[in-house]
């Protein structure tokens, strides 16, 4: 009779303990969700980092990284020391002296297997800079390897801003699509010679005007499997974001780029991201603009040229609109948002990520906590499995901080539990004609909740113990 009463009354207080643990539960995630993420610093020793740009160089499967630091005016390639100590210092080297620094992106430019370092600089200096990769991989650390040279083409021409690598003219070779700010202000490409190290062969065509430009994405815009080049552009009688239109591979070179406007063309826009936010199957595009706030383009047919617009103010307690990244944060299975900031002067946050649960052109978005106080000036954001636990983390930098900046940094995602982690890599340009992929743009086109894709090399996992886990064989020569 006793055991009786024990086992109903066990029975009785278990389930009297559910709803308690799910709400408890449910409370948890909700505090999670707007605490500060832990900041871990990849590099803090020179002034004025100015963007990060990830690719895996070195074939392990893990993002490593090339950044400008402009006030610094020098150019630096961090590689990724493994799961393991992703939490301390990265190993590094100073691929070049590169004064006023804007952008720096990784490239395989001559083909040799080893991406090289393609400089952006603006200020007085209005050149393009080739830092060429050593061929062996014991060298990367060692800048007495590394090359570096003047792009002939580019020199005075403008103020360089930001460049992206991308297949022009249906040759196997990568070509540079660049663009600048200010006088003279252009968007166009450089055409690679048969022999890319011959630096003097790069031909410049220009295809439109520009003002300011702050983003340029490789993307087939119109489905006839050819790249075309969609900009965020926030000063000028241009300005807005807008795509130009590729008129095929054998007319690249000589033929008009038409423009095609998406939308934006009363405010200044700054930096855009890609993304298929609704799951529709057709890509949208998100750009931040001044002063505080996402603007959503929703794609309406494969065309790329009907839109839908609408806005996400930013959340109370944050500076000025900077960056904008998509990616699954929380790991529910539904596009977030992550934006970044300047002029976020403490106690303002200088970054935050948006959550909606609900149709996300027409619903309220949410904003959580990511960093706190502790920054003033970010910069553009990568969603990165840096730690390979199966999340995505953010990888940025801040140049402001206590008057020297932050550094290089990338914000630990604790939300979601671990899972199986996996990187799947996405191509760099390689071959000719429409077979090539249609984007280049290491920056992630979201919905996925694993890493987005860097490198070369085809999908493959990647645990805590295996290739890449350890670089310390790897140790800066300078």
């Amino acid at each position: 009779m006793v055991k009786g009463k024990l086992r109903r009354y066990s029975l009785l207080l278990a389930v009297s303990l559910i709803p308690l643990s799910a709400s408890m539960c449910s409370a948890n995630k909700a505090g999670s969700a707007d605490r500060a993420w832990a900041l871990h610093v990849i590099d803090d020793t020179a002034r004025g980092a100015d963007g990060v740009r990830p690719a895996d160089i070195t074939g392990e499967g893990l993002p490593d990284i090339a950044t400008g630091f402009e006030e610094g005016g020098i150019t630096r390639v961090f590689l990724h020391p493994g799961p393991a100590k992703a939490a301390e210092k990265w190993p590094c080297v100073t691929v070049g002296k590169t004064p006023s620094v804007e952008d720096a992106v990784l490239a395989d430019l001559d083909g040799d297997g080893f991406k090289d370092v393609v400089s952006c600089c603006e200020g007085k200096t209005k050149t393009v800079f080739v830092s060429w990769s050593p061929a062996d991989k014991g060298g990367l650390l060692n800048s007495e390897k590394w090359t570096q040279r003047p792009l002939p083409a580019s020199v005075g021409r403008m103020q360089w801003m930001f460049a992206t690598a991308m297949h022009i003219d249906g040759d196997s070779r990568i070509d540079l699509v660049a663009a600048g700010k200010n006088d003279n202000a252009q968007i166009g490409f450089f055409l690679a010679p048969p022999e890319a190290r011959q630096l003097d062969g790069w031909r410049w065509r220009a295809i439109s005007p520009v003002g300011w430009v702050m983003s340029i994405i490789s993307a087939d815009m119109d489905g006839d499997r050819d790249p075309d080049i969609v900009i965020s552009d926030r000063r000028g009688e241009l300005r807005g974001c807008r795509w130009l239109e590729n008129p095929g591979p054998s007319k690249a070179e000589t033929a008009p780029w038409s423009c095609h406007f998406i939308g934006a063309r009363d405010v200044e826009v700054m930096f855009m991201t890609l993304a298929d936010l609704d799951g529709d199957g057709l890509t949208d595009v998100l750009v931040s603009a001044k002063k505080a706030q996402v603007l959503l383009f929703r794609r309406l047919d494969k065309s790329g040229r009907r839109w839908a617009a609408s806005r996400i103010p930013y959340p109370d307690n944050m500076g000025s609109a900077k960056g904008v990244a998509a990616g699954d944060i929380d790991s529910d299975g539904r596009t977030d948002i992550v934006i970044s900031c300047e002029s976020a002067v403490p106690p303002k946050s200088g970054l935050k990520w948006l959550s909606c649960e609900g149709e996300p052109f027409e619903s309220e978005w949410r904003g959580h906590e990511l960093s706190g106080p502790a920054g003033i000036k970010f910069d553009r954001i990568e969603l990165l499995d840096i730690d390979c636990d199966g999340d995505l983390d953010v990888l940025t930098c801040e140049e402001r901080h206590q008057g020297r900046g932050l550094g290089v940094v990338w914000y630990e995602n604790a939300l979601s539990p671990p899972l199986t982690p996996s990187f799947s890599a996405r191509p760099e340009p390689s071959g000719p004609g429409p077979s090539s992929p249609a984007s280049t743009d290491p920056a992630p086109l979201a919905a996925a909740r694993g890493a987005p894709s860097i490198g070369h090399h085809p999908p493959g996992s990647i645990s805590r113990t295996g290739p890449g886990a350890d670089r310390t064989a790897l140790r800066p020569a300078s």
